[in-house]
């Protein structure tokens, strides 16, 4: 018996469980599992695996929960629009590309603009983004696995603001925002940082990024941003404030203006948690970026006192334990890329099955809906056994989607 018997203890079902319950009694005895102690928190997707490996339930503690969900303080962070999917993964993707290269497009010719005359010239970029909120919209996982898997060449702050610009428009879906509010989200992301290229030195160049404790002239790149806004005075209500807003703090420890909590609209505090995200997850010269879970959890814990704690909630749920476009092992000894989540089991998404267990190519390419439950040559059901690090599946991804 674990060692806390008389707690309060819940049984949990292998696929309910989630990161940060605290796990106190399993469906079986202790001993023969890899598990060296009588109660501990999940803490990685791995982990998660190695209790699947062995049991079909387990016992939880509430009270001793790391990832509680949090209260909705201020404003509600769900809406009232669903959202059907309405073309498969692979339907969307070449839309989706034609989608992302005219984006691509519409920034660099913005950015290009802005260094000649002075001024934003936003009218592109709004057709654009319009454009990839309805690709979005009929199938979100098209276009987050294009983000994962193209090597793009357009510099740090392009990319980056592809990225942002992506990645709201995927979490508005998520929250249930309608499509008008999508397109401001989109919008605000990818110009979120569109003043670094008024900073001095260094910082005004594409592959210049702010430090994470950035000093007085880089914390100006906000409110530049905002009057570059301003005077371009085409773009929509609600692009504005959440430029001005993306790296306000809820304990007020944030910048430009030091707001706290709900003073800082829900599309701000959106911002903030995304923008964050990509600045952990993007690679730029002298530093390795943080694989999605890691960030993750370092947005976890700082939820309540940097992020908006039930919007950081949401992100995780939206992201998924194994992101889009994530490289993965099979309990088969097959990899693969995750093409799609499932919304209800987020440990069971589609695999496209890339490499058979001996390291060789798979002809032809086989898709797996894991929720589905598909059968290895043992008979045993498909399962996850663990992420991979990209460079570990050595090809290009790309070429089987785009």
């Amino acid at each position: 018996m674990p060692q806390n018997s008389g707690m309060a203890k819940q049984e949990v079902a292998i696929e309910d469980l989630r990161l940060g319950m605290y796990v106190v009694e399993l469906d079986r005895p202790w001993l023969g599992t890899p598990f060296p102690f009588q109660g501990f928190p999940l803490t990685s997707p791995e982990q998660i695996e190695h209790i699947r490996s062995c049991c079909k339930s387990v016992y939880v503690d509430p009270e001793r929960e790391e990832w509680k969900p949090a209260p909705r303080t201020g404003y509600a962070t769900a809406g009232t629009t669903a959202y059907a999917e309405v073309h498969t993964v692979e339907k969307e993707m070449p839309l989706a590309r034609e989608i992302f290269q005219k984006c691509e497009a519409a920034l660099s010719e913005l950015q290009k603009s802005l260094q000649g005359q002075g001024a934003i010239q936003p009218e592109a970029l709004k057709i654009a983004v319009a454009s990839m909120t309805a690709s979005i919209q009929r199938n979100p996982d098209a276009m987050l696995l294009l983000l994962s898997l193209l090597h793009r060449k357009g510099g740090y702050q392009l990319m980056r603001a592809m990225d942002t610009s992506i990645l709201m428009i995927t979490f508005g879906r998520f929250l249930r925002l309608p499509t008008g509010r999508l397109e401001v989200l989109g919008l605000a992301g990818m110009l979120l940082d569109i003043g670094m290229s008024r900073l001095p030195g260094r910082y005004s160049t594409r592959d210049a990024a702010p430090n994470d404790r950035p000093d007085e002239s880089v914390q100006a790149h906000v409110m530049l941003s905002v009057e570059l806004l301003r005077e371009a005075r085409s773009l929509p209500h609600g692009v504005e404030d959440i430029v001005a807003q993306h790296h306000e703090r809820q304990d007020g420890t944030g910048y430009p203006s030091g707001l706290t909590a709900d003073a800082i609209s829900m599309d701000g505090a959106i911002a903030a948690v995304v923008d964050a995200f990509v600045e952990l997850t993007s690679a730029r010269p002298g530093r390795e970026p943080a694989s999605p879970s890691n960030a993750l959890g370092h947005l976890h814990r700082l939820r309540g006192t940097h992020y908006h704690p039930a919007l950081v909630e949401q992100f995780i749920q939206c992201i998924g334990i194994y992101p889009v476009g994530s490289a993965v092992e099979l309990n088969s000894g097959e990899a693969g890329i995750v093409v799609a989540q499932n919304l209800v089991r987020r440990l069971q998404p589609r695999v496209m099955v890339v490499f058979d267990a001996d390291g060789t190519l798979t002809r032809p390419l086989k898709m797996l809906d894991l929720v589905r439950e598909p059968k290895t040559a043992d008979g045993e059901p498909y399962r996850i056994r663990r992420a991979l690090a990209k460079d570990k599946l050595p090809f290009d991804a790309a070429q089987f989607f785009v």
